[in-house]
């Protein structure tokens, strides 16, 4: 069964939450809950993910301008910031996308996401695999 994205229940969901650019810490603690409760949800809607997604990259460029200044996002600190953010340690990620080498070395940033291991991650956390690449 495929989900088709509904534009209006986006519009809804936009219109409830009102995104913009995070630029203080108290910003960022709102949109870590709703994020939160977005990842603990069952079944979300494809605007739902949406919405998730979008939630990601502004908290993420949020903490990278705010934590780590002059460094930008790349692939694997998404993926950190997923892994963190679900409490999933390395192991987990072995059984995705690979032996113990290829996750330390892509979680300690020393190796870069391959293309079939975002696609195989954005299934795992839901997320747009472009995510990762």
């Amino acid at each position: 069964m495929t989900l088709i994205f509904n534009s209006e229940k986006y519009k809804e969901i936009l219109l409830n939450y009102q995104p913009k650019i995070i630029r203080t810490e108290e910003e960022n603690e709102k949109a870590l809950t709703v994020v939160e409760e977005l990842m603990n949800r069952q079944n979300r809607t494809p605007e739902e993910d949406e919405f998730y997604e979008l939630l990601i990259v502004l908290i993420e460029k949020f903490e990278q301008e705010h934590y780590l200044p002059g460094k930008t996002s790349d692939s694997n600190s998404i993926l950190n910031f997923l892994v963190e953010q679900r409490n999933i340690k390395e192991v987990d990620l072995v059984e995705i996308i690979g032996s113990e080498e290829v996750v330390a070395e892509i979680v300690n940033g020393k190796g870069e996401i391959s293309k079939a291991q975002a696609t195989v991650l954005g299934d795992f956390f839901s997320v747009n695999p472009e995510l990762f690449t």
